[in-house]
């Protein structure tokens, strides 16, 4: 079993650590019987990703990673450890992806000449509006 990334970029299982725990929370004597939520661990500085990958996951400021470098994450939504597996693999996946996507550079601009003086006109109208509240002085 690999995890895909992306479409050149594989994960192999053998650098993902999953472990069962207790769910937390209501659900009756399930809960304490039977370990469903589950830990889920990958080392981002030990793995096999690009360097890239690495480097952009590092500089994340997410909770989810430690300081040394470690994705914790915890998957307790269902009752079942299959389906919690399967979720805490999928937020793995979506963590990664997202941290490789480089976001657009902000292309700084003016407001129109006409923009300014749109907004103060609007700026004038609403003093006018406020100044006919006082009190009139005779």
């Amino acid at each position: 079993m690999m995890l895909q990334v992306s479409k050149t970029v594989t994960i192999p299982a053998s650098e993902i650590e999953v472990s069962a725990v207790r769910s937390q929370g209501a659900g009756g004597q399930n809960v304490n019987k039977v370990a469903t939520a589950i830990h889920l661990r990958f080392d981002i500085k030990a793995s096999s990703l690009p360097d890239i990958y690495k480097e952009r996951l590092l500089k994340l400021s997410d909770q989810r990673i430690t300081k040394d470098g470690v994705i914790v994450i915890k998957s307790q939504e269902h009752r079942s450890q299959e389906q919690n597996r399967e979720e805490a693999l999928k937020r793995l996946q979506v963590l990664i992806q997202s941290a490789v996507v480089v976001p657009k550079k902000r292309k700084p601009t003016k407001p129109s000449l006409r923009s300014q003086q749109r907004r103060l006109d609007s700026k004038s109208r609403r003093a006018r509006i406020k100044a006919n509240r006082s009190k009139v002085v005779e």
